[in-house]
């Protein structure tokens, strides 16, 4: 699975979670989001035993990375008939982080519900793994994540250059079943449409990183 993620960028962990642990994130979606899109987790005891180091998607993350990886961000995606986005082709940019400390290369600064947030150098971005817990089928209609395989060793790409980017790359669509899990390198080029017939989508969508940040920067981390 490692040498698949570091060629493609993209790696896919079948039936990775119990019913129970499925339950539990569902009613985490339930509680958490209401009525948006998504909402970003903190302090949810419900993700303690999941994305642990001795969980399914800690032990993921540790197998991909090493066994120093935690999580440093999580998000809850729901899409449904009064929710349904599209998403351009785009790299995430940003990491979630305590306070601000002004380290060479950091920059810009952002807050985003709340949340304190800035761009790092690319080097940063190109060492954490993003993973995908789907609560909920993903077949080829239902909004499923597209990547561009290999694009996480572009560099940095210009938003207004990343279609064309993703587009000379052969492209994987992430189809799933419920208690699925992608991996991503986090710096992946990736897209989605809307679902066509609108319908839910749940994802947990979870950093990791198993480094520090430098010049005292502190990642804000999940719990």
């Amino acid at each position: 699975m490692r040498e698949t993620l570091e060629r493609d960028g993209a790696v896919l962990a079948a039936d990775l979670l119990s019913k129970p642990h499925i339950e539990a994130l569902r009613a985490l979606a339930d509680d958490a989001i209401g009525a948006r899109p998504g909402a970003r987790l903190r302090g949810d005891v419900a993700l303690d035993s999941i994305l642990a180091s001795n969980g399914p998607v800690g032990a993921l993350a540790a197998r991909l990375t090493s066994s120093a990886a935690r999580p440093v961000r999580a998000v809850m995606f729901d899409k449904t008939p009064e929710a349904n986005w599209i998403v351009a082709w785009h790299q995430d940019r940003v990491i979630p982080v305590r306070e601000r400390r002004e380290v060479e290369g950091f920059s810009p600064w952002s807050t985003k519900d709340g949340v304190l947030h800035v761009a790092p150098p690319f080097e940063v971005l190109a060492r954490m793994l993003t993973v995908r817990v789907h609560l909920d089928p993903v077949d080829s209609s239902n909004a499923p994540l597209r990547v561009a395989l290999g694009s996480h060793r572009l560099g940095r790409v210009p938003a207004e250059a990343a279609a064309r980017e993703a587009e000379a790359l052969r492209q994987l669509v992430c189809l799933a079943d419920t208690a699925d899990v992608w991996a991503y390198s986090t710096p992946i080029l990736h897209a989605s449409d809307r679902a066509e017939p609108p319908r839910r989508r749940r994802v947990l969508q979870v950093d990791y990183a198993d480094f520090d940040l430098p010049g005292g920067l502190e990642w804000l981390g999940v719990g």
